[in-house]
């Protein structure tokens, strides 16, 4: 534990956001609480990644919204995003524009099924029995500073409930848009799929291109009840000026699962860590994470799955690519503890350099404290394979199109996954844009 920091916000500032959202108090008290606790935590320790020296600390003020009626006076950014190609507007969705949410739209259906869809702030105030026993829960602010002051300032976010029994047909979206880098940035999203409930929930993160230093601090909590199943894709694609820090954790219940489809296309230096708690027996959980880096991009991902239940299952698959200088920690931990019989944890981690001065580490890891289990990994880190280059080229293809086929086809497994066409048309066209096409 480090001797206690001077933090980048203060008392005042914290219990005046509490005051401007009109919060309850036992949320108000949490905020300061966790406050405190920043002052005495260190950052987060990563493997091969020291983000002490990373400017880390530019939260900026946390600006006041103004809600709108119509997705038409939505920001163009963020509207072309939604609507996609067909410039149709979604039935379900959420738009948070800094550090607020001023959009907000659910089928009327759902309402009728008891689904919840709104803002966390809005949440906390109207629904505290379903928020205040998760919020922070799954992801706590005693982990790190990171956590703690996240805990203290966050802002805005998505609260997604769906009840027993209900199945979501169509994808929940979400969009963070974060326009003014001196705005503070840093929703957070809660989910609580109720037993035997399934919902796909699909969100955004996005800025404008500037060179003023900010900081992204999210996080993303869910809980997975028995039976239920939820689907959570997210593409983040900052601007370079921006430090993007995301924590994402599920607890999973009995015969429960989470599917996690992560697009990294982030242009500046990114910590992200994706963990499944698989508490119940017979719980599962798939996921799917792929990541390009460019210039001189820092990347530190982390896939994770800790087993608990009996008969549980954890898939992880992660590709990487990296251009030009940029750098990736890629981490894969399974762990299986003590009591988790018949468990099967597989991962898979592959990082492909597309030029001598960039660098990608795959590091599988593999903690087991049970006999009875089934686990094994899969890593790999290297160039593009010339052979096939050279194969595709004796059939007229040119060296530049044989290397970007490649290069979609090692993607494409965790592309095609994503549930939401609109979503996976978005990722392909920042896949272009991050390869330089």
């Amino acid at each position: 534990m480090s001797t206690e920091t001077v933090v980048p916000v203060d008392r005042e500032a914290v219990a005046a956001l509490s005051r401007s959202k009109q919060e309850p108090a036992w949320l108000a008290e949490q905020r300061l609480q966790a406050l405190d606790k920043a002052a005495t935590l260190d950052n987060p320790k990563l493997e091969k990644t020291k983000i002490d020296r990373w400017n880390i600390s530019e939260y900026g003020k946390a600006a006041n919204v103004q809600v709108v009626a119509n997705l038409s006076e939505v920001p163009a950014a963020a509207r072309t995003i939604l609507q996609g190609e067909h410039n149709a507007d979604p039935s379900s969705v959420l738009v948070q524009v800094n550090s607020g949410v001023i959009y907000t739209t659910l089928q009327e259906e759902l309402k009728q099924q008891g689904v919840i869809f709104t803002d966390l702030e809005t949440a906390a105030r109207e629904h505290e029995e379903l928020v205040k026993p998760y919020l922070m829960q799954a992801v706590q602010a005693d982990e790190h500073r990171v956590a703690a002051l996240h805990a203290a300032v966050w802002n805005g976010g998505a609260f997604l409930y769906v009840p027993k029994n209900v199945e979501v047909d169509i994808p929940l979206q979400a969009l963070f848009y974060h326009q003014d880098a001196n705005t503070t940035f840093a929703p957070h999203v809660l989910i609580v799929a109720d037993t035997n409930s399934r919902v796909n929930y699909v969100d955004n993160y996005i800025s404008d291109e500037h060179n003023t230093p900010s900081i992204h601090n999210g996080v993303v909590e869910i809980f997975v009840k028995a039976g239920a199943k939820v689907t959570y894709a997210s593409i983040h694609h900052l601007s370079e000026a921006t430090a993007d820090i995301s924590f994402r954790r599920a607890i999973v219940e009995n015969d429960g699962e989470i599917e996690w489809i992560v697009g990294e296309m982030h242009n500046g230096n990114a910590v992200s860590e994706t963990t499944s708690i698989l508490k119940g027996n017979g719980a599962n959980s798939d996921a799917k994470l792929i990541c390009i880096g460019n210039g001189e991009q820092k990347l530190n991902i982390t896939t994770k799955a800790v087993h608990f239940g009996k008969s549980t299952n954890s898939q992880m698959i992660t590709r990487a690519v990296m251009r030009e200088a940029a750098t990736s920690i890629i981490n894969g931990i399974t762990k299986i503890e003590k009591g988790a019989t018949k468990a099967d944890g597989q991962q898979t981690e592959r990082v492909l350099m597309l030029s001598p001065k960039a660098r990608g580490d795959a590091n599988p890891i593999l903690l087991i404290d049970e006999d009875d289990v089934t686990a094994g990994h899969a890593a790999s880190a290297g160039q593009v394979n010339q052979e096939q280059v050279y194969y595709m080229m004796s059939r007229g293809i040119s060296r530049s199109d044989a290397e970007n086929l490649i290069i979609r086809g090692f993607l494409a497994p965790v592309v095609s996954d994503i549930p939401n066409e609109q979503l996976q048309q978005l990722l392909k066209r920042y896949i272009e844009r991050k390869l330089g096409q």
